[in-house]
């Protein structure tokens, strides 16, 4: 047998496993994407009791919850980005949600509501450097309709605009209940005017 027959037949041979490295890397690609949408639901966030028995019981209470044109934000809506570096990017960093689940950080109101202002300070802080992307999957000043906004509304929205701020600079607590000394705070750490 010739080395060009020889090489040939070892090419043929390295067919199947070509092919079984693809199929596997697709089901390993599928299977991780599967995962990130299972964990990209508003079921899966209410999972744990603290997020069920805190932070889900207010959101029911605003508009982001029931309104006029039945459109709801739920949780992975306004705190996961839809773009898919950035999902994963907030996905590992959820670990540390994890870590904080298995030590009992805020596993009951009491804990949740002494730690409240610090969680609510992370959350800020991440809306305003990605200039509210969560928001923005929504609301939008391009979309806006000052004419069609309450005198104030348009106002507040048309100054934000003018200023380059962003939806959580006046937004904060629209879903979530603020925090004891939420405007001090939020002042010391240029998170507020």
């Amino acid at each position: 047998m010739t080395s060009l027959q020889m090489e040939k037949m070892a090419g043929i041979a390295r067919l199947p496993l070509l092919i079984a490295g693809i199929v596997v890397g697709i089901l390993l690609w599928g299977s991780f994407n599967w995962a990130l949408e299972m964990t990209n639901t508003e079921k899966f966030c209410i999972s744990c009791h603290e997020m069920e028995e805190n932070v889900y019981q207010e959101y029911q209470e605003t508009g982001h919850f029931s309104n006029r044109t039945g459109v709801r934000a739920t949780c992975p809506d306004c705190h996961v980005p839809r773009e898919w570096i950035h999902k994963v990017v907030r996905k590992i960093r959820a670990t540390n949600e994890l870590y904080h689940k298995l030590v009992g950080t805020i596993d009951t109101p009491e804990k949740f509501e002494a730690n409240r202002l610090e969680l609510a300070m992370h959350v800020w802080k991440t809306m305003k450097e990605t200039d509210s992307r969560e928001c923005r999957n929504c609301h939008d000043f391009d979309s806006m309709d000052l004419e069609k906004q309450e005198p104030r509304a348009a106002d507040r929205h048309e100054e934000a605009m003018d200023e380059g701020k962003t939806c959580i600079d006046c937004h904060k607590g629209i879903t979530h209940h603020l925090p004891e000394g939420w405007e001090e705070a939020a002042r010391a750490a240029g998170l507020q005017d």
